[in-house]
């Protein structure tokens, strides 16, 4: 057994290639200072928290700078043995080894990390033994104010709601409303402090993980806590299986789920299949026919549509379900699918799913981002069949998204309804304010204002539970509407797409945005029947794909009846080659919001990124992007699953209903 000595000497040598390396790279090689980070520490406020039991990997650096060049950073020793340092160091090992180091130590805490007050070298002897936490006395010094809009506050306040209802430490979080998604799995929330078990069950699936992650390849994963990765897995797998855990079924179940952990810790990033690719890269056909799985009338691609609700009543699914039917009719007999309304319980959902993988299915597209979870979760069970979520923006390998560049379309429908506005004022009807959807309405905005620069969008929402849009519609007298995107599946009405109120109410249709699902489906099945599915796999690499086609792969298109007269026709024609051709893009120059410019005319085009994620509006739009609280149950749940962060940091205030 090595003595005491002979610890500190091992224990300086990782300290001097720590230190090393830290040079190498050029960083700074002893331990931070939070003293020295923040010179006026004594004007913060700082608040007593307890004595607790905190993560030693949590432990970063040190109060004061007199001690800090005796560590290198990651806090083993740099002095010889010989030095009084050295002397106190090897002291404490022996007492850690015949007694064991019971003392808490002195810490402040500082966004989340701990910088040691008193009790460096007893980190340093924890540390270089392996333990985990450390007995600590906590103050918490509060961050200023005015860095409430950095991001790393916003994550701090919501850990603060978080520790005040459990007191853990341990659970770490990159990314804004982790800590609330955490709190809604463990059936909690971040109001009321949770009863003891709650909080034995989440640390005790939390240290099981978190051991088993970082043992099998999280070290690897720098850019991401356990925490992040813990939610991953939380995502596929289901909480109450981690409450009396099982590491060898951790370390099975990680092992399906690691892509999904690549992609979570390179940013959530996205590629996205702007047209399709119907052939396979880098063919052999030799080799590639004898490996092809070839489907006939015998043995067909089998297709599951699972719905989340009624296509008889649903504008939206009814439109997935025309697809659905022309899909067999472009592959008679080659292709067979199979409708089925799962409603929203996952019960019924993995009943579908277990039917469908019993019957052999290649396929199941799932309509909804709200079915996302259940997808991801089938996905893993079932890894052999192919899924797909109609969304836009939900960064996951296992599913693949699929949606459409509509906001081409409605940049189209823009100019279409300011040739025939005789007020230069339009009423807009938007959905949900969602991934992609923002986009769609300054699409429209920016198409109108390039044939009348005074026209104004008038935007109200389907989806707020105080307000009814027709009625918005009928207060404000509008003579051009663009309604709901698409008809009512049963007892149809004419309010829809674009259309014009006359005096006397008459309601005329000009055109509507057209979603040609059957097209968008024959596109995804005919990548599978080539063996061309993972086209755009390698260029992926830790990315989820996302297809997001437009009007020049014919997903997307614009419908305009005879009431356009042949001038517009003409324009919309010329505007629609120069989109098809991409030459055209409404994003592309000077663009201007409500609150200024977003960028100068000689700015490129907005990159897909930026314009799914826009939360903005156009300076010509009267109206603004509302909160959650004023959204309908139901919406709220599909602004949620869709996860976009749509809510700008000031909403920009109403524009009186009256205004003309």
């Amino acid at each position: 057994m090595a003595t005491a000595q002979e610890e500190y000497v091992k224990a300086r040598k990782l300290g001097t290639k720590e230190y090393n390396k830290a040079l190498s790279e050029g960083h700074y090689p002893y331990l931070p200072a939070l003293d020295h980070m923040l010179e006026k520490r004594t004007t913060l406020n700082e608040i007593p928290v307890g004595t607790f039991n905190i993560p030693i990997s949590l432990i970063v650096g040190t109060v004061t700078t007199g001690r800090q060049d005796s560590f290198a950073r990651n806090f083993m020793p740099l002095l010889a043995p010989d030095t009084e340092f050295g002397t106190k160091w090897i002291s404490l090992m022996e007492y850690q080894t015949e007694h064991g180091i019971s003392d808490a130590i002195k810490v402040i805490e500082f966004m989340g990390k701990f910088y040691v007050l008193e009790g460096n070298k007893r980190v340093s002897v924890m540390r270089y033994l392996g333990q985990s936490v450390m007995l600590a006395t906590v103050t918490r010094i509060m961050p200023p104010q005015a860095d409430e809009d950095d991001k790393e506050v916003r994550i701090y306040n919501e850990f603060l709601k978080f520790f005040k209802c459990t007191n853990l430490y341990s659970i770490t979080f990159t990314e804004e409303g982790s800590y609330q998604k955490l709190a809604t799995i463990a059936g909690k929330d971040l109001e009321e402090p949770w009863d003891e078990d709650s909080i034995m069950d989440l640390r005790s699936a939390f240290t099981a993980f978190s051991q088993v992650y970082m043992a099998t390849g999280g070290k690897a994963y720098s850019s991401i806590t356990p925490g992040d990765a813990f939610l991953v897995y939380l995502d596929m797998y289901k909480y109450e299986s981690l409450k009396i855990p099982v590491q060898d079924e951790i370390k099975k179940n990680l092992s399906l789920i690691w892509k999904e952990i690549r992609i979570r810790a390179n940013g959530n990033q996205i590629v996205f299949s702007e047209e399709p690719q119907l052939q396979k890269k880098n063919a052999i056909p030799i080799i590639d026919n004898i490996m092809k799985k070839t489907y006939t009338e015998q043995n067909p691609l089998k297709v599951l549509f699972l719905y989340d609700g009624d296509a008889t009543k649903s504008r939206w699914i009814h439109g997935h379900e025309e697809g659905r039917k022309d899909l067999e009719e472009v592959f008679p007999g080659v292709v067979k699918t199979l409708a089925c309304d799962c409603k929203d319980t996952e019960e019924e959902f993995e009943e579908s799913v277990e039917a469908a993988a019993e019957d052999g299915a290649d396929l199941i597209i799932t309509t909804s981002p709200v079915q996302m979870e259940f997808a991801l979760k089938a996905a893993v069970k079932y890894p052999k069949i192919k899924f797909l979520n109609c969304s836009v923006h939900l960064s996951h390998g296992a599913v693949r998204t699929y949606y459409g560049r509509m906001y081409e379309a409605k940049f189209l429908l823009g100019m279409i309804a300011a040739t025939m506005s005789k007020d230069h004022r339009i009423g807009y009807v938007s959905t949900y304010p969602i991934c992609g959807n923002i986009a769609n309405i300054n699409a429209f905005a920016i198409g109108a204002s390039m044939v009348d620069p005074e026209v104004k969008i008038h935007l109200t929402w389907s989806c707020l539970k105080e307000e009814y849009w027709r009625e918005y519609v009928r207060d404000n007298h509008f003579s051009i509407v663009s309604g709901p995107d698409l008809i009512k599946p049963k007892n149809a009405d004419n309010e829809y797409g674009l259309y014009t109120i006359g005096e006397d109410g008459t309601i005329t249709n000009i055109a509507f945005p057209l979603w040609n699902w059957g097209k968008y489906y024959e596109l995804i099945v005919q990548t599978i029947l080539n063996d061309a599915w993972d086209a755009e796999v390698a260029d992926a690499k830790d990315s989820a794909i996302n297809y997001w086609w437009g009007m020049t792969s014919g997903v997307i298109d614009i419908y305009q009846f005879d009431t356009v007269p042949y001038e517009t026709l003409k324009l919309v024609s010329i505007m629609r080659k120069g989109l098809t051709s991409d030459v055209i893009n409404p994003f592309e120059g000077e663009l201007r919001s409500q609150t200024g410019v977003v960028q100068d005319a000689l700015s490129p085009r907005l990159s897909n990124e930026q314009i799914i994620n826009m939360n903005w509006l156009c300076d010509n739009v009267v109206g603004s992007i509302p909160s959650l609280d004023e959204l309908t149950e139901s919406a709220r749940k599909t602004v949620l699953a869709n996860g976009m962060p749509f809510m700008p940091a000031e909403k920009t205030e109403k524009v009186e209903k009256s205004e003309t």
